[in-house]
């Protein structure tokens, strides 16, 4: 291939041909201009000198069209041709033109080579198809010829592939385009903001998915986890945008390592975080996991706390497993009886496993209920004492008496007024508040002065005045005693 240097002469050489009143070293300083007030750190030396020559009138379409690299790449740039490697491979999008209600659709790549990244638009039906015919992967080595580079939303160039563009898949290997393995760094490597990452790292928190309204006002999904390093001293929050929970392992258990490929690195929120640096990703993040998966087995459970619905035809419980592990499972509502009560043994082919969060939904779950298993344990194993009870994750089961009527109030959050109740408990070690939130609130409205309660499932936390306080959980229960 022709050296691009050679070319950038040939190019400064036509333009003072065709510019003879143009000294070499005004060229120099319109390109530097170019850089500095046009590039924003994007522009290469040719490509500043395209836009150099726009302004001068002159065209290059003298000058043979030649394989790019992606920094050489420039807004209005016209029939490239690049060699790159697959990062992402974005699902297919449809939308409506306003003004002549034409459907659309399109579809994203990512690619990079060996200093930069970039996105391909693709935009005609046929070309769409293009990566689900190649059977594209991460990593595949691609030529795209005859595209055009636009100016994407962030204003940065992208390339836009129309009818008379092409992807193929490359045959013989560029080791100058390092591949999926060399690209990736570990959660002690992130030291920036950067695009285009792969990070590898080990889930180190329960992974769970929860529902938002994307920027187009649909309702979408997110996947929030932790990946830490190797000796566990770094963790780093992730959140998966638009995230297809059909494509998610159905088993996702903390300690297993976790690869994602083609996130963006961003400053840490406080509120949410430790305030380190975090990782984002959205619908063309993949996610892989070296090494075997574990298949999702026949597991026996025994219920000690049936919480709320949830308001999604599902009811939230709280169980163990043989080796007093608490389980958080929620459970399809088609799928309960009223046979299935605190201290129940089930057995259950769950449809997910989150780390210790179980799903078992109606359409892909297996639910029985089994006799009663000696050596599990049971809910008196896990009683504890106020004294003992410490800001931690784990649930706490405990037997006090209210000492408070509870009080009822509004707060006000981000997500609008929430009830929170709260009241005081207490036992021969000492007292503490117990606080319910949402639908957990009306629980402790029912409660009088005097009551004898069990509480089961209620988690530890710091409260504002700095004391430990009980908060009760989506899984959490309190039974009167008589």
């Amino acid at each position: 291939m022709t050296n691009l240097s050679l070319d950038f002469k040939k190019m400064v050489e036509l333009l003072l041909k065709q510019k003879p009143e143009i000294k070499a070293e005004q060229i120099r300083e319109l390109i530097d201009e170019k850089k500095s007030k046009v590039g924003a750190g994007y522009l290469t030396d040719q490509g500043a000198l395209f836009l150099v020559a726009a302004d001068l009138g002159i065209s290059f379409e003298s000058v043979p069209k030649l394989r790019s690299e992606i920094k050489d790449l420039y807004i209005g740039a016209k029939e490239v041709n690049i060699i790159a490697r697959v990062m992402n491979i974005y699902p297919i999008r449809k939308f409506i033109k306003k003004d002549t209600n034409e459907e659309i659709i399109n579809r994203t790549l990512t690619i990079y080579d060996k200093e930069t990244g970039i996105k391909v638009k693709l935009w005609d039906n046929n070309q769409v198809n293009i990566p689900d015919e190649l059977g594209l992967q991460p990593g595949d080595l691609i030529k795209i010829s005859r595209c055009n580079v636009k100016s994407g939303f962030d204003n940065r160039p992208v390339i836009n592939l129309g009818s008379n563009g092409n992807i193929e898949l490359v045959d013989s290997d560029d080791h100058s385009i390092p591949n999926i393995d060399s690209m990736t760094i570990t959660v002690d490597d992130v030291k920036e903001s950067q695009d285009n990452m792969i990070i590898i790292g080990n889930i180190n928190s329960n992974p769970r998915i929860s529902e938002f309204n994307n920027i187009r006002g649909e309702l979408s999904k997110s996947l929030q986890m932790q990946i830490s390093n190797q000796t566990g001293t770094r963790s780093l929050r992730v959140i998966i945008w638009n995230v297809d929970d059909k494509k998610i392992p159905k088993v996702f258990n903390i300690g297993a390592t976790v690869r994602l490929i083609g996130v963006r690195i961003k400053p840490g929120n406080l509120q949410y975080g430790n305030g380190d640096l975090e990782i984002h990703g959205d619908e063309g993040t993949v996610l892989q996991f070296p090494g075997l998966q574990t298949e999702v087995e026949v597991m026996p459970l025994r219920v000690i706390s049936i919480g709320n619905e949830t308001g999604k035809g599902n009811i939230s419980c709280l169980a163990v497993n043989k080796s007093s592990k608490f389980l958080s499972v929620v459970i399809d509502s088609m799928l309960m009886n009223n046979e299935i009560t605190s201290d129940t043994m089930i057995e259950c082919v769950p449809s997910r496993i989150f780390g210790n969060s179980i799903t078992l939904s109606k359409e892909d779950s297996y639910i029985r209920i089994i006799d009663n298993d000696p050596s599990f344990p049971t809910l008196s194993n896990f009683e504890s004492k106020i004294r003992d009870i410490q800001a931690l994750e784990n649930p706490y089961v405990i037997e006090a008496i209210v000492l408070h009527a509870p009080n009822m109030t509004e707060v006000n959050t981000r997500g609008g007024l929430i009830p929170m109740t709260d009241t005081l408990l207490g036992d021969d070690t000492g007292e503490i508040r117990l606080v319910g939130w949402r639908d957990q609130s009306s629980s402790i409205n029912k409660l009088n002065v005097g009551d004898r309660i069990k509480v089961i499932g209620a988690t530890g936390n710091n409260g504002r005045d700095g004391k430990i306080e009980l908060t009760l959980k989506p899984y959490s229960s309190i039974i009167k005693i008589s």
